[in-house]
């Protein structure tokens, strides 16, 4: 079933979220609803909260971008309890970001490009890994929204003034999406 993408201004975007037990209530149908949201959406990455639910759950499918990014080919993984554990800011990278709770808006974001990552997968696994390039970019959003962060919260100065009039037309429901979305108004 394809879930409706809360936008920015809901409140669930900016709650901190609880960790996810294997008996949490029809997991599995959450995690199925939200491939099906994100392949609908044509994003690469999903969180919880984005579909209304405050729980540590992130998907992300870089299968899309593998014609230009071969290895990248088949990439598509479930994150349960994920937690970014130490970044390497020896090196940061600055690239355009955009969020299906943001539709329409994008802005270069600078963030680390190496991260060390551990999550349970769909099973339960426990993983514990150190991820790079565009793959460390696309966890620190998605993850970021499981603390109640969008990407905007990352700008300074003149750009994050430059983004308030915008994210104020996005709050009252001024936007167009060509997916499914709840907005706080319309």
């Amino acid at each position: 079933m394809i879930l409706p993408i809360y936008t920015y201004g809901q409140p669930v975007l900016r709650k901190e979220t609880e960790e996810v037990e294997p008996d949490y209530p029809q997991l599995h149908d959450i995690i199925q609803d939200m491939w099906e949201t994100l392949e609908k959406s044509h994003g690469v990455g999903l969180a919880a909260p984005q579909v209304g639910l405050s729980i540590r759950l992130a998907i992300i499918d870089l299968d899309c971008i593998s014609d230009d990014e071969p290895q990248y080919a088949g990439y598509k993984r479930v994150f349960i309890n994920p937690y970014i554990e130490e970044v390497d800011d020896s090196e940061m990278e600055t690239q355009e970001e955009g969020c299906l709770s943001l539709p329409g808006l994008s802005e270069k974001v600078t963030r680390p490009t190496r991260i060390h990552v551990t999550y349970q997968d769909e099973n339960f696994q426990e993983h514990d890994e150190w991820v790079d390039g565009f793959l460390a970019r696309v966890m620190q959003h998605e993850f970021d929204h499981l603390d109640g962060v969008v990407y905007t919260d990352h700008l300074r100065g003149l750009r994050r003034q430059l983004m308030a009039p915008k994210l104020k037309q996005l709050v009252k429901g001024l936007f167009r999406a060509d997916y499914k979305v709840k907005p706080l108004h319309k």
